[in-house]
């Protein structure tokens, strides 16, 4: 039988990330669909404030390097001490950001880099990253927002942190172009360039994987069904290992030459499958959303 002194009675979550990367955003997201908040809260006062009673909804924490008493020692020992208090359920939210958009966002705005007021933003965004390297290594929740608007990240934290959906592990499935890169924060990625390419289709060139005859052109491959299955076989092992360690979510990318065809297929398919199946499930196509973007752009300034 637990011990009721075992008993979880506040789950907490850690805000952090480079200055720029939406943490402000986050923390009023989180406000909004019922956290507690406290932001720029110092790091000495954290144990302070959860040894009061718990409250009756999950606290959000932001924290970054503006805190008097930031040191990257001292955050690591604090999300180590409430890891370790088994009355907390703790999870860290990294917000990141490439360093090239941390420096277009500080132009755009002509802020001042809290880590280099006399300098150029430049010099403060590079300081900041390589302190906050091992903190990075350590969140349970990490968000991209490098190419996010707003909204596009309190999607993203809603997915992740809403509390409607606390008791499932959360699945999302990207596809990409590994012309563009890897996106950050996937747990697993395979590549689908393997599989024939509908783009060398004349028909097919123009569509995606989510047209019916681009699927099934992808799944037509001989080697499709034994890939298909040996993945989605798998992720089915993995999702409830990983919710038996405690993690809140599994990231899933597929990548293919152009992001179009074949990683869009299968991301469409490893996402219906899966939730059939009960879970929850999210789909992230980059690179037709950025066409998309692109293309709203383009009718706008026409």
């Amino acid at each position: 039988m637990a011990d009721d002194s075992d008993k979880i009675e506040q789950k907490v979550v850690l805000v952090t990330g480079p200055s720029g990367a939406g943490r402000t955003t986050a923390i009023r997201v989180l406000e909004d669909i019922g956290y507690e908040v406290i932001d720029n809260l110092p790091l000495s006062l954290i144990s302070r404030v959860l040894s009061g009673p718990a409250l009756g909804r999950p606290l959000a924490l932001g924290v970054d390097v503006r805190n008097r008493d930031f040191s990257t020692e001292m955050m690591l020992q604090v999300i180590e001490d409430l890891r370790e208090d088994h009355t907390h359920e703790v999870e860290v939210l990294y917000l990141d950001c490439s360093r090239d958009v941390l420096i277009r966002r500080y132009s755009e705005t002509r802020r001042r880099h809290p880590l280099a007021p006399a300098e150029t933003p430049d010099h403060g965004i590079t300081r900041e990253i390589e302190l906050l390297i091992p903190v990075r290594g350590r969140a349970d929740v990490l968000i991209d927002t490098s190419e996010l608007s707003p909204h596009d990240l309190k999607d993203e934290i809603m997915r992740w942190l809403s509390e409607s959906g606390a008791e499932n592990l959360a699945v999302s499935v990207h596809s990409f172009s590994y012309k563009r890169g890897v996106p950050r924060g996937l747990d697993m990625v395979l590549d689908a360039r393997f599989l024939r390419n509908p783009h060398w289709e004349a028909d097919l060139r123009v569509l995606d994987g989510r047209s019916a005859a681009v699927a099934d052109y992808v799944a037509a491959d001989e080697r499709f069904d034994e890939f298909f299955t040996r993945v989605s076989e798998l992720v089915e092992f993995l999702i409830p290992a990983y919710g038996e360690e405690g993690k809140s979510h599994l990231a899933i990318g597929f990548g293919c030459t152009g992001g179009q065809h074949r990683s869009v297929a299968l991301t469409e398919r490893l996402a219906k499958t899966l939730a059939q199946k009960g879970w929850q499930v999210s789909i992230r196509h980059r690179e037709l959303e950025r066409r998309a973007e692109a293309g709203l752009a383009s009718n706008k300034l026409g």
